[in-house]
């Protein structure tokens, strides 16, 4: 590449975000090695072995380690680990790497999730993360949850395919959960989703991009966010 085009891609505001993530992670670390002395070690190699030759896709999540590196950098992005304690909710959180590592940054957490991977629940137990056993579906809204929450949160989101079609939701599936889960932020609430990548290689339909903008959030590729809730 020419240096004219490297100078010219680091001009790009996606680049540019991106980078500056970067170095606000090498700014304010997160140890890891401090959260690990709370778990059992001897549970936690006991789960690695038995998964170690699986050929089941979810096995390796088994090898904790790289999961929570990955997660303390969604931590970070969301600039949680210097935030006051707060309440969140993760959609989908699988295994709770990423609630296991604000539990121990004092937040309260919550996960939501289906009970199909045994091994998510083992880590669950692991980490000592709750979960509400839930299938997220269109057009229906989540349990009461009681209190108001700080943030919402979604990785890697799967929750929007029709199953077994696996055809995507459109805009007012979208625009229902939306809604939905507006009215259960308290004020000053935020909403993160990351999304799967589509078929084609994107994240999102013009449509469902345009219906993101107008209900207020920031759309970064796969990165939406919602820094000061849903505007209805």
């Amino acid at each position: 590449m020419k240096i004219s085009r490297k100078i010219l891609k680091f001009t790009e505001p996606l680049t540019y975000r991106r980078g500056w993530r970067r170095a606000q992670r090498s700014l304010f670390r997160v140890p890891l090695a401090p959260m690990l002395a709370h778990i059992d070690r001897e549970r936690a190699r006991e789960i690695q072995q038995r998964y170690m030759n699986s050929t089941a896709g979810y096995a390796k999540y088994a090898n904790i380690e790289p999961w929570l590196q990955l997660n303390r950098e969604r931590v970070q992005d969301l600039n949680l680990h210097r935030s006051s304690p707060k309440r969140v909710l993760d959609l989908g959180c699988g295994g709770g790497f990423f609630l296991f590592i604000l539990k121990n940054l004092g937040h309260s957490v919550l996960g939501l999730d289906v009970e199909r991977v045994p091994l998510f629940g083992e880590l669950l137990e692991l980490f000592e993360v709750p979960r509400l056993v839930y299938r997220i579906n269109a057009f229906e809204p989540l349990p009461d949850l009681g209190e108001k929450l700080d943030w919402i949160t979604a990785f890697s989101v799967n929750f929007n395919l029709y199953h077994p079609s696996k055809e995507r939701w459109g805009t007012a599936e979208w625009d229902f959960l939306l809604h939905d889960l507006q009215a259960r932020l308290a004020p000053g609430g935020k909403i993160f989703f990351g999304l799967n990548p589509l078929y084609n290689g994107g994240y999102h339909t013009p449509e469902i991009r345009d219906l993101f903008l107008s209900r207020g959030a920031d759309v970064e590729r796969e990165r939406i966010f919602f820094e000061n809730g849903v505007r209805l």
